[in-house]
C-alpha cells in the first residue's frame, strides 16, 4: 500500500511539473510574437513617417492656377483679364518693367520692348494666374498674380529677356523669388536690354526716358 502511495505522488508531481513546463513555454512563445509585433508595428509607423516627410517638399512646388481670359495687355507688367465673370486688372508678381504710361511719366527705354514682347506672350495660348499666400489685391484694387501662358512663366520669361528686374518683394508673396532672381542674373551678366546701359536700372525703378 505505501509503494503504491508513493507511486502515485510521483506520478502527480510529474503532471505537474510537465504542465508548468508547457505553460512557459507557451509564455515565451507569446511574448516572443507580442515583441515581433511591436517591432513590426514600429517599422511600419517609421515608413510611414518617411514616405510623408519625403513627400512634403513636393507641395511647396505644386501650383493652383486659375484659367482666365485675356481682355488686353496694358504694359509689360500689368494686364486685364475676365476673372470670376467680371473684367478685373492683373499686376504681376515681384517684377518691373520700364514705363510707359504711367501718369506724369515719360516713355522709359525698353518700356515699349516689354510691353510688346508681354502683349505676344499672353496672346499667345491658354492663360491662367496663380496666386501667393499673401494678399491678392494691391492697394489700387488691383490683382497681384503669376501669370502662365500653357504653364509657363510669363515673368520668368521677361526676366530672362532682359525686360524686366525683380521688384516689389513683400512677403508672404516670395513664393518664385529665388528663381526670379535667378533668371534676373542670367539677363544681367549677358547685359540683354535693360542691363545694357550702364547704371539705367536702379533698386527705385529705372532711370531716364526716350529722347
Amino acid at each position: 500500500m505505501k509503494k503504491i502511495l508513493i507511486s502515485m505522488i510521483a506520478i502527480v508531481l510529474s503532471i505537474t511539473l510537465a504542465a508548468c513546463g508547457s505553460n512557459q513555454a507557451a509564455k515565451n512563445h507569446s511574448d516572443s510574437n507580442g515583441t515581433e509585433q511591436v517591432s513590426q508595428d514600429t517599422q511600419s509607423n517609421e515608413y510611414n513617417q518617411t514616405e510623408q516627410k519625403a513627400g512634403t517638399p513636393h507641395s511647396k512646388n505644386q501650383k493652383k492656377l486659375v484659367n482666365v481670359t485675356l481682355d488686353r495687355a496694358i504694359d509689360g507688367d500689368t494686364i486685364k483679364v475676365i476673372y470670376n465673370g467680371k473684367k478685373d486688372t492683373v499686376r504681376y508678381l515681384l517684377v518691373d518693367t520700364p514705363e510707359t504710361k504711367k501718369p506724369n511719366s515719360c516713355v522709359q527705354p525698353y518700356g515699349e520692348d516689354a510691353s510688346k514682347r508681354n502683349k505676344e506672350l499672353v496672346n499667345s495660348g491658354k492663360l491662367q494666374l496663380e496666386f501667393d499666400k499673401g494678399d491678392r489685391r494691391d492697394k489700387y484694387g488691383r490683382l497681384l498674380a503669376y501669370v502662365y501662358v500653357d504653364g509657363k512663366s510669363v515673368q520668368e520669361t521677361l526676366l530672362k529677356e532682359g525686360l524686366a528686374r525683380v521688384a516689389y518683394v513683400y512677403e508672404p508673396n516670395t513664393k518664385y523669388i529665388d528663381q526670379f532672381r535667378l533668371d534676373e542674373q542670367e539677363a544681367k551678366s549677358d547685359k540683354l536690354s535693360i542691363w545694357s546701359k550702364s547704371g539705367y536700372v536702379t533698386n527705385r525703378g529705372f532711370n531716364g526716358c526716350v529722347k
